[in-house]
């Protein structure tokens, strides 16, 4: 049993270099509540580019947005976003994970982005003249949107992870 439990019954613990929203959550750690600053982001533009301090909490915001998107009402009871939200609409969320793709030639990005499309491809499906990732990009999100009926959202952490690596080697 641990020593603090005598003294602070029942205590959270801190979610030291967590970054997945669900985990600190469902498991109890503090978590600092910021969901109240979710509708601001539904109001900005088509697109929403949030650059902050590295270790400034994006990958966690990332997370808690894609739990948002995908209707997880569950993790966000006891939260401002439980109170704010009404209709907990459940949107296709395509979340790319750049942080494995650290350290990589251009070949082994572009194996890194085909299993991360694979992974949707393999829920939404793929035409046979999508060939390059911009193309199978497009069509998943056309044929997400056409099997839900519902705006398809897309989640990018990391991203400049990758382009570090691979911006100066020749095409």
């Amino acid at each position: 049993m641990d020593p603090l439990e005598y003294i602070v019954p029942n205590r959270k613990r801190l979610p030291y270099g967590m970054m997945n929203f669900a985990d600190i959550r469902q498991d109890n750690y503090y978590y600092v509540d910021k969901t109240a600053f979710i509708p601001l982001i539904e109001q900005s533009d088509r697109f929403f580019f949030f650059i902050r301090p590295r270790r400034f909490g994006k990958s966690l915001l990332t997370s808690t947005l894609k739990a948002y998107f995908e209707g997880r009402r569950d993790l966000f009871k006891g939260l401002a976003m439980e109170r704010l939200e009404t209709e907990w609409t459940e949107y296709p969320v395509l979340h790319f994970d750049m942080s494995t793709a650290k350290h990589v030639n251009r070949e082994q990005l572009e194996q890194e982005l085909n299993l991360k499309l694979l992974k949707y491809e393999k829920i939404y499906g793929r035409e046979e003249g999508e060939i390059n990732a911009n193309q199978r990009l497009q069509g998943l999100i056309g044929r997400a949107y056409a099997q839900t009926g519902r705006q398809v959202v897309v989640l990018i952490d990391e991203y400049d992870a990758p382009l570090l690596d691979v911006m100066d080697e020749e095409k």
